[in-house]
């Protein structure tokens, strides 16, 4: 960035552009230039391809947060309870009587399986939304500065307004006088 627009960088936000970190320096380049800094991130993130596993992980994490893994799993366990009474009742004999040790067994491993897996997508999730609050951060701070800039130039012109009137007055108070004169 050329030195006239650190200046101009400098006397927007107050600071040295050198000291300036790094989203306030990608906003004063936005400003200086006159370029949006707001962007769709969806679409600037799309190469970067998450991996098979990732995917994987967002999408058991979405499964497994949704009502229908609920209510299958629901249909599972109650299937499951009835299935083995039934059996014990007939035959006196299931293949997980009563207090169901394997299906326990099968809940332990399901869920140590399924918690590191949500925890896998919910840090890409606190990933995309770091890099969104970054973005807003940056199209916030614009929009701050862009309104003071706009303030700026209000002030200007009611300051030039205000002397513009206060000229017109005194030009008012001249004629008067030198109407006054006329008639003595």
């Amino acid at each position: 960035m050329t030195t006239r627009k650190h200046h101009i960088a400098e006397g927007l936000m107050g600071a040295q552009y050198e000291a300036m970190d790094e989203h306030m320096q990608r906003v004063a380049r936005h400003m200086t230039e006159r370029h949006p800094v707001s962007r769709n991130l969806a679409v600037h993130h799309t190469h970067e391809t998450p991996s098979r596993g990732q995917r994987a992980a967002d999408a058991m994490a979405r499964f497994g947060g949704s009502w229908s893994f609920i209510f299958i799993f629901v249909l599972i366990l109650v299937s499951w309870v009835i299935l083995n009474s039934v059996i014990l009742l007939h035959y006196d004999r299931a293949f997980d009587p009563y207090p169901y040790i394997l299906l326990n067994l099968f809940l332990s491993m399901l869920a140590s399986i399924q918690a590191p897996i949500i925890l896998m997508s919910q840090n890409r999730q606190s990933e995309v939304d770091r890099r969104q609050a970054e973005h807003d951060y940056e199209v916030n701070l614009k929009a701050e500065l862009e309104i003071l800039l706009l303030h700026e130039k209000l002030d200007g012109l009611r300051e030039q307004q205000w002397q513009e009137l206060i000229q017109l007055q005194q030009q008012q108070i001249t004629l008067l006088e030198k109407l006054l004169a006329e008639k003595n």
